[in-house]
């Protein structure tokens, strides 16, 4: 018997067709006009009733959302066919599995603004497969908000999301390399090293790999010395000299 101060649990809210029309700003045409696309998902059918709910509502209102940021309905109905089919978020976070990451929820529209407009179909299917995405209900949610940042304010900087997700994607592939050298070094030399033994060095890890990362940026970033008059230029720090 429920308390007395305890609120009785509503049903969550059914529209009709002309009631999510209206709840959206659109036409019963252009409503089924989208639904004919593919746009939304399927409605709860009773008997000859569409019933349709708060994720109806919400995907229509994230498609005004990028008609007015300039995606066509080709593109939306790419995007929300990679968003239907993308990773749940429990499956990319790895539910109960330590994480030193804050991930990020963002709907539809914030992910298209934050890298304006190269939120493709393509695109996002990439940042799905490599795991940076993953979808809650209407909702997207990124794995990390470091690297959202950087890859934001990479694009931003004029660098195609593309080329930013393909070179994550060498990346992730050397930072697994990294990652597997330590913990076999660890495990080498400290056989009775436990999963929280691993956690706790896990910070010098990370210290050697900023490091090093820091000086081959300075290898590859340092003035060439210019060449003597009829000799070769000086070779960069690191260099193996002529090839």
């Amino acid at each position: 018997m429920p308390h007395q101060d305890e609120a009785p649990a509503t049903a969550p809210r059914e529209y009709r067709t002309e009631e999510l029309a209206k709840a959206a700003g659109i036409t019963v045409r252009t409503l089924r006009f989208y639904r004919e696309r593919k746009l939304l998902p399927p409605p709860r059918r009773q008997g000859r009733i569409a019933w349709y709910d708060e994720h109806h509502l919400a995907r229509l209102r994230t498609i005004s959302a990028l008609l007015e940021r300039g995606h066509t309905l080709t593109g939306i109905a790419e995007l929300a066919e990679a968003f239907d089919h993308g990773r749940d978020m429990g499956d990319l976070l790895g539910l109960g599995k330590p994480t030193e990451e804050t991930p990020v929820r963002l709907t539809p529209e914030e992910l298209a603004d934050h890298f304006a407009g190269q939120v493709t179909a393509e695109n996002l299917s990439t940042a799905l497969d490599l795991g940076y995405l993953g979808t809650d209900g209407d909702e997207f949610v990124h794995v990390s908000r470091r690297l959202l940042d950087v890859s934001t304010e990479l694009v931003h900087e004029g660098i195609p999301l593309a080329a930013v997700l393909t070179a994550a994607r060498r990346v992730r592939n050397h930072a697994d390399a990294l990652a597997e050298l330590f913990t076999d070094l660890v495990t080498a030399h400290l056989p009775t090293a436990t999963p929280e033994d691993l956690h706790r060095l896990r910070p010098l890890a990370k210290e050697v790999f900023e490091a090093e990362i820091s000086l081959a940026l300075d290898r590859r970033t340092a003035p060439q010395h210019p060449a003597p008059p009829g000799g070769h230029a000086t070779p960069r720090p690191g260099d193996d000299g002529p090839r």
